[in-house]
């Protein structure tokens, strides 16, 4: 029979193995989460040899507005950015000064009016003198001198009168196209003299980029087979462009010609002073691909590296890639990757061998087909 003390000791034995196994069961593991990425695929030959150039959109059309003559700036019915129609009223100018002038001028007409029916009356009584003989030839000469004199006077005034009319018509400042009003350098109540600029004016209708080119690289442009238009702030849509015009002076600061790209088509998007690139495309050779500048990876020996997506298990895998230039849309990998292959555009430093991912999907940007269902299972 066990005494009551060994009974006890058992007891306590017993849960302390119990209370050890407990101890050391491991925890379930935690499911890795499944990282969503922007995607790429690799297209051969989009890394063709070809010259970026940043520059600045801009109106083909751009000029100062100002009055014709001077006076006192009254109103000012539009701001800068705002879009207007031809004819529209921009700016205003005090019409009581161009009113008197006008009234002035009228005043002028009337007075030359009544000078030239007098010189006339005075030449008839002078003509049917001359045929009773009363008077001589050199009198009516003199009288049709007088007429004629005053007639001229009436039409100078005549004149006068409609340059009046036409400088009161001056006070008001008008759109002469429908455009954009880019900038206002005068207010109400400041007073600006005949020709002084107050707003300036551009055309919506073309849009151009400008560009600098370095002399040495001038002849790029006659041996472009594809010119486009990329803005820095889409860099997915590219616009057809074509070169208008090239400086025939060097810069000789920047030692650069100063080009003008037209767009052809452009989208309500690209406003003016937006920053875009273009891109000079010589012929479509080689196998080289164009890549995001994000999607480059440095592995630990400091080679360059790409991470490849595999679409059948939803993994990505480490590869290391030659490159053959870098660019500012991008870097040329010239070996490494296969035609088709999907690759980490962005988030590379953030991604280890082997891990699982899925496809970041986006409203009008390619992405790889789904995933198998067995393929799916075995990944999981």
């Amino acid at each position: 029979m066990n005494s009551p003390r060994a009974s006890l000791l058992s007891a306590l034995i017993l849960t302390a193995v119990v209370l050890g196994t407990n101890g050391c069961t491991k925890p379930a593991p935690v499911a890795e989460a499944v990282h969503p990425v922007l995607l790429s695929q690799v297209v051969p030959g989009s890394g063709t040899e070809t010259a970026v150039f940043a520059g600045e959109v801009k109106p083909r059309y751009e000029s100062d507005l100002a009055f014709r003559i001077g006076g006192k700036i009254v109103a000012r019915a539009v701001d800068a950015g705002a879009r207007v129609h031809k004819g529209a009223l921009l700016a205003r100018l005090d019409p009581a000064d161009v009113a008197l002038q006008a009234e002035s001028a009228q005043a002028q007409v009337a007075a030359a009016q009544v000078d030239a029916e007098f010189a006339r009356a005075e030449f008839d009584r002078y003509e049917n003198l001359l045929k009773q003989n009363f008077i001589s030839a050199s009198a009516l000469d003199a009288k049709r001198n007088a007429m004629k004199a005053s007639q001229a006077k009436l039409e100078q005034a005549q004149a006068n009168l409609a340059v009046t009319r036409n400088q009161a018509t001056y006070a008001r400042l008008v759109a002469p196209q429908d455009g954009v009003i880019t900038a206002v350098s005068a207010e109400a109540g400041q007073v600006v003299a005949a020709g002084q600029v107050v707003m300036r004016y551009a055309r919506e209708d073309e849009r151009e980029v400008e560009i600098a080119v370095p002399e040495a690289r001038i002849d790029e442009l006659k041996h472009a087979e594809q010119i486009r238009v990329v803005l820095v702030a889409d860099p997915g849509t590219g616009y057809r462009g074509q070169v208008r015009e090239v400086s025939p002076a060097l810069d000789p600061v920047t030692r650069t010609f100063t080009v003008r790209v037209s767009v052809i088509d452009p989208a309500p998007a690209m406003q003016w002073g937006m920053t875009a690139n273009v891109l000079l495309t010589g012929p479509a050779t080689g196998t080289a691909s164009l890549l995001p500048a994000t999607s480059l990876y440095q592995t630990s020996e400091g080679r360059p590296a790409i991470w490849v997506y595999d679409p059948t298990i939803g993994r990505v895998s480490l590869r290391t890639v030659v490159i053959a230039q870098y660019r500012e849309d991008g870097v040329v990998v010239a070996a490494g990757l296969a035609a088709g292959e999907w690759i980490v555009a962005t988030g590379a430093n953030k991604l280890h061998e082997g891990q699982q991912v899925r496809p970041y999907e986006e409203a009008g940007r390619p992405a790889p087909p789904p995933r198998p269902v067995a393929a799916t299972a075995r990944a999981d």
